[in-house]
């Protein structure tokens, strides 16, 4: 897991992925990037760059470390067509609970920007009605005037 590269808005690690082929006690482990991003989880196989699997953050319910196997750590991801949920596991000598970490960070990071910008949208809607009482209370006031001057 040297392969650490940080890129603006993305981050990426190098680990290794159980094959869903093997039926063995001793798995063989695929290697994989995870691109991490405010976006979502990417799993790319590592020598193609092929992508694998994609994973909005928003579809991340769970992340953490396995207590029993310290270096497999993985997520829970909803799939984006299917109402099901996907286990994605993975294995990392020295960094599983930090990545579970940063995936945690990432996944706060994004809510609290949804947060702040569903918030933006209600000021702005809370600011347009304010405007449209007063447009309201204008067009009233020029009302009564016309009306006054007519008669």
């Amino acid at each position: 897991m040297s392969d650490i590269s940080d890129d603006d808005n993305e981050i990426s690690f190098a680990v290794k992925m159980p094959d869903k082929e093997s039926t063995e006690k001793l798995q063989k482990k695929n290697k994989v990037s995870l691109f991490l991003s405010m976006s979502g989880i990417d799993i790319l196989e590592h020598k193609t760059k092929f992508m694998l699997y994609t994973c909005p953050l928003s579809s991340v319910s769970f992340c953490a470390v396995i207590p029993t196997t310290p270096k497999v750590f993985g997520f829970v991801a909803k799939h984006p067509a299917a109402d099901m949920y996907h286990c994605y596991l993975f294995q990392s000598k020295k960094f599983s609970h930090l990545l579970v970490s940063i995936i945690g960070d990432a996944f706060r990071a994004t809510k609290r920007e949804a947060s702040l910008r569903g918030g933006g949208r209600d000021l702005i809607v809370e600011a347009l009605r304010h405007k449209n009482k007063v447009l309201q209370r204008e067009n009233a006031e020029l009302r009564m005037r016309l009306s006054a001057s007519g008669d």
